[in-house]
């Protein structure tokens, strides 16, 4: 019956066709993928979702992924929800304050392969491998 059980993800990005791509890889491992362009749309679609993770890019013009992740913590039917940071922000200290100030559950760096962003999912969601 576990096997079944469908995982929601919301995908925020300000790039439509790395939603496709995350989209691509995440549904041939029995994931629905929701995805919204921008932080704003991202904000009110993890309200409405409430899903079991989030991927989350920073630099977006409209809201940025740090004011996305501070509003869903700040807010109490949100801050349960695992985020994976997606960024193409490689340099290492954005990694350590990612991980550590704020307390993302991941970090994953663009451009990544499939596996490196299934594993990362799998892990943050406390899945078998």
């Amino acid at each position: 019956m576990a096997e079944a059980e469908k995982r929601t993800v919301v995908c925020v990005e300000d790039e439509p066709e790395m939603i496709d791509l995350i989209r691509l890889i995440l549904g041939r491992r029995n994931f629905e993928l929701v995805g919204a362009v921008g932080g704003r749309e991202g904000l009110e679609t993890i309200r409405k979702v409430k899903p079991d993770l989030v991927l989350l890019d920073l630099m977006m013009p409209d809201m940025d992924g740090w004011e996305v992740y501070q509003q869903m913590k700040a807010d109490p039917e949100l801050k349960q929800v695992p985020v994976i940071v997606v960024t193409a922000k490689a340099q290492s200290i954005d990694r350590v304050l990612g991980l550590h100030i704020a307390k993302v559950d991941d970090y994953v760096t663009k451009p990544f392969g499939p596996q490196e962003l299934l594993a990362s999912v799998n892990k943050v969601l406390g899945l078998e491998v």
